[in-house]
């Protein structure tokens, strides 16, 4: 390759140069890159064990988890961050992480997006060069370390290498070419408010930008994804809006946080990750959040209406709004979700726009007869696999009768393995009565048509271990529902448990009371399940992990995919009646579902 150089646009300030991690398929931050070594974790990607410090990472965009910002600020704050991050597209998650740490802590990164051919253009390459303007110089060899040199003395020269503020002197945002402001957004912004509101309101001004937005519009409640401590800067952030008087405008729940502030420490959880996680929890409640502590907020009393518009984090919680509930919310980063519950002002884009709610892909999926409730995470994280950024309509499942349970687990796989903020499903979302509405009248960009030899290679991406042995069941990613409560209360009933098989189940306080007053609590209580509340599984590592155990059974899509990566431990999938079996017997089923597996019948369904 002979050197070249192709014009992208800057999405943050700074210019750097490294050799170029290059890969085209999509990354989460969380969960797929360790904040305290920059090493990829996530065991299903292309780039698994290798370390993005100091190099140029050229990735499609992010996917997954809204936590994606923290864990980039993370990296960037511990030294283990790429020298540049080089998008196909503009991906929001991973530059707001990059502006909050240039913003508040005075780091930059640069952070650039180039359009789908130029992107292409970037494989082969072995050292790239990012520039303040957009522009990415490549090159198939690196320079002599004379010439690298050089280079970072120039830049030292004319002082790009650090010159973000502190954070207690946070840059002052110009308002961007076109926006309108209110009288009470020009007076945030000049800090009438306080200092809190008035970088809030610089954040979100910033991220409007990116967006191409012209103007602010009104939020009736917020849902807090930052409260997950990522490490030590998550903390420091919170602490410092604290301590510059911030206050919620709107009414605000919390997701699930990094331990059961409760009961960590009988839990056995150090006190060195128990305390500050616990801490950042309460950072949040002093703001004036509810302390909800629940992933699942659309189980809550406060869950909004049709056409509200909300500014709701936590990647599952998000599509679930959007497409089941009807509400208007885009796909929120950390950090975000707080500034713009600080202010009650969001960017008018994205989902808050009905004409970019259209699905762009129509996918036509199989409903085999027989399926149980492991087929929607299954279909989920297949379908979030084709999409990518792109809002799909599923056809083929009008007659399932689809329950708020299997959106909620269709929803959070599907928002693992893609990008997208929303979906539809014919017949059963609100906005898609029929395929031409979801499709806003217009022909699909493109159609796939799902197979159960798709569906099989999916379930052995999620159900990869060996060993039939089992040690720990995992259940609620996302937390459980009253009705998933009974249901398990009744699969457990009168049975025993295996004694080297431990149980654990999570759950939001408020569901938790609700199954108690109904009884199931005392069932699951009898047979051994060990709940806890306020965390979740992509939070939750040793001790509750047990030390020895090796291998995890779940019934969640989404825990399936991140488990690995996060703890280490060899994953089974399958229905929450096998994940009962399991608990009970100690061994993961030894075949395929029958649905899964191809017959007559399952061949007339995909006719």
């Amino acid at each position: 390759m002979q050197a070249q150089a192709i014009q992208g646009e800057a999405l943050t300030s700074g210019s750097a140069e490294g050799h170029l991690l290059f890969s085209d398929t999509a990354l989460s931050f969380w969960g797929g890159v360790a904040p305290t070594s920059g090493e990829v974790i996530d065991r299903h990607h292309p780039l698994s064990g290798q370390i993005i410090t100091g190099k140029v990472l050229a990735i499609p965009n992010g996917r997954g988890s809204c936590t994606g910002s923290s864990v980039l600020m993370e990296v960037i704050l511990n030294g283990k961050g790429p020298a540049a991050l080089v998008l196909e597209q503009a991906d929001e998650i991973l530059a707001l992480g990059a502006i909050v740490a240039e913003l508040v802590f005075g780091r930059a990164l640069p952070v650039v997006s180039v359009g789908s051919a130029a992107f292409a253009s970037l494989q082969g390459a072995a050292w790239a060069e990012v520039l303040a303007d957009g522009r990415v110089r490549l090159s198939d060899q690196a320079p002599s370390a004379s010439a690298i040199a050089a280079t970072a003395a120039t830049r030292a020269a004319a002082g790009e290498s650090s010159s973000a503020p502190s954070a207690q002197e946070p840059t002052t945002s110009s308002v961007p070419e076109g926006m309108q402001l209110s009288a009470q957004d020009q007076e945030i912004l000049a800090g009438a408010q306080g200092k809190a509101r008035q970088v809030a309101m610089q954040i979100v001004l910033r991220m409007a930008r990116l967006q191409g937005a012209t103007e602010l519009i009104d939020v009736v409640q917020a849902h807090i994804d930052g409260c997950i401590y990522t490490g030590s800067a998550s903390l420091r952030f919170a602490q410092q809006l604290c301590a510059w008087g911030a206050q919620v405008k709107v009414p605000t729940t919390l997701n699930s946080i990094s331990v059961d502030q409760r009961r960590w420490r009988a839990l056995g959880i150090d006190p060195v990750f128990g305390e500050p996680a616990s801490a950042l929890g309460q950072a949040y409640v002093d703001m004036g959040a509810q302390a909800s502590y629940t992933c699942a907020p659309y189980l809550l009393d406060t869950a909004p209406l049709a056409g509200e518009h909300i500014v709701w984090a936590e990647s599952n919680a998000v599509v679930y709004a959007n497409s089941v509930l009807g509400a208007y919310t885009a796909k929120y980063a950390d950090f975000l979700d707080i500034c713009i519950a600080l202010t009650g002002r969001a960017p008018k884009a994205g989902c808050h726009l009905p004409g970019n709610r259209y699905a762009t892909l129509r996918i036509d999926v199989p409903a085999p007869k027989g399926a149980d409730d492991a087929y929607y995470p299954l279909l989920g994280y297949h379908v979030g696999l084709l999409c990518g950024t792109q809002i799909p309509v599923l056809c083929g499942l009008e007659k399932s009768g689809l329950t708020s349970d299997d959106m909620k687990a269709f929803g959070a796989a599907f928002a693992t393995s893609s990008a997208a903020p929303m979906f539809h499903i014919v017949g059963a979302t609100p906005e898609a009565p029929d395929a031409d509405t979801a499709l806003g009248r217009k022909a699909p960009v493109q159609t796939f048509t799902v197979s159960l030899q798709d569906l099989q290679h999916s379930w052995r991406e999620l159900s990869s271990s060996p060993e039939p042995t089992v040690d720990l069941v995992a259940l609620g990613n996302p937390h459980f529902s009253a009705t998933e409560c009974h249901a398990l209360a009744r699969l457990l009933q009168g049975r025993q448990r295996h004694p080297a098989t431990q149980t654990v189940l999570t759950l939001g306080r408020a569901v938790k009371e609700q199954a108690r007053t109904n009884g199931d609590i005392a069932v699951l209580e009898a047979f051994g399940v060990n709940l806890i509340t306020d965390t979740c599984w992509c939070m939750l590592d040793e001790p509750v992990v047990p030390v020895a155990a090796r291998v995890i059974m779940t019934n969640s899509g989404k825990y399936a995919h991140y488990a690995p990566g996060l703890t280490g431990r060899q994953v089974h999938f399958g229905s929450l009646a096998a994940c009962a079996d399991t608990a009970c017997t100690g061994q993961a089923p030894s075949a395929l579902p029958a649905w899964l597996l191809p017959s007559p019948a399952t061949e007339s369904a995909l006719a």
